[in-house]
């Protein structure tokens, strides 16, 4: 096992290109701050799960992820997809350079170059959960594995319209609330029987938010009960809804307070169903997949990333 030298996976697309004219920037912080690595740059989608699992299979344990929310989650699936050590054996090191950034978040992790380098030299761990989920796409069932939220309904919806205009090169902290008030004109909340650790509810759906970690769209905090570590789902439903309300009420999506909101549900679970649901998309750490029935289990304490401080 290689335990001292870090394999860099680097999204240059990541940030609608930003990390192509940051990452000479970044690699001068690394070597300044004797970080030993070898850099793998992705080329395609999904690109950054095979480097993953094939440097693993090769005896790397320490991977640094240099892109956005959408190139950690495909790490992660590299990561759970060998099967040469435990998954918690894998030491995984961000610096973000995405858009959203908001698992970093969770974790206190500087949004500045320089913080997030020292950071990963300190190498302050921390043991989270991650989620499994399968879900249907052109007449298969496939699985995903997640580590901060999956959305279902108007969040993936929104999600897939911001991920095709990132596709064209758009980008920004505003992309994804321009596509909020975009995506509400034309969407119609879906009916669908819900199952949370074995009780089942009939449920009009606008928005479900599955999450381990807080922060979602850009700095959302939808599922502010969300405890990283219990080995519990954080769950937020929100029920049919008018659009002028959920306008009134953006505010809330945003300082963690729409869980106190009327038309919404909390839950804590360690596996969900939804059944029913074929017209109900669905995504995983800001990555569009595809659409229901979708099953979710909890995997505690299965990932090992490096943390900034967390408060007590």
């Amino acid at each position: 096992m290689n335990n001292s030298n870090w394999i860099a996976i680097v999204n240059m697309a990541a940030g609608g290109g930003k990390t192509k004219k940051d990452w000479p920037f970044i690699e001068q912080i690394l070597q300044r701050e004797g970080i030993r690595y070898e850099a793998y740059f992705t080329d395609r989608r999904l690109h950054a799960s095979i480097i993953a699992r094939n440097k693993i299979k090769e005896g790397n344990s320490k991977i640094i992820v240099v892109g956005g929310d959408g190139t950690m989650n495909e790490v992660i699936n590299g990561v759970f997809a060998q099967k040469r050590i435990h998954t918690t054996d894998v030491m995984l090191g961000m610096i973000s350079v995405g858009t959203g950034n908001d698992w970093a978040k969770t974790f206190n992790i500087p949004a500045d170059y320089e913080g997030a380098v020292r950071t990963i030299k300190r190498q302050l761990t921390f043991i989270q959960d991650a989620g499994l989920v399968h879900y249907r796409k052109n007449g298969k069932e496939w699985k995903r594995y997640f580590i901060n939220i999956a959305g279902l309904g108007f969040g993936a919806k929104v999600v897939e319209r911001t991920n095709r205009m990132k596709e064209k090169g758009k980008s920004g902290p505003f992309l994804y609330f321009y596509n909020i008030l975009y995506s509400l004109m034309g969407y119609r909340s879906k009916k669908a029987v819900i199952e949370i650790d074995g009780t089942s509810y009939n449920r009009n759906i606008f928005s479900l938010n599955v999450g381990i970690g807080k922060y979602n769209g850009g700095g959302m905090i939808q599922v502010p009960h969300a405890i990283a570590d219990d080995g519990l789902y954080s769950i937020t439903l929100i029920k049919k809804i008018g659009k002028l309300n959920i306008i009134a009420n953006i505010k809330k999506l945003y300082n963690g307070k729409i869980t106190q909101h009327s038309k919404v549900e909390t839950y804590m679970a360690k596996s969900v169903q939804i059944d029913g649901s074929s017209l109900l998309k669905v995504e995983t750490d800001g990555e569009s997949l595809g659409h229901g029935p979708v099953s979710f289990e909890i995997i505690p304490r299965s990932v090992t990333v490096i943390s900034g401080e967390l408060s007590a």
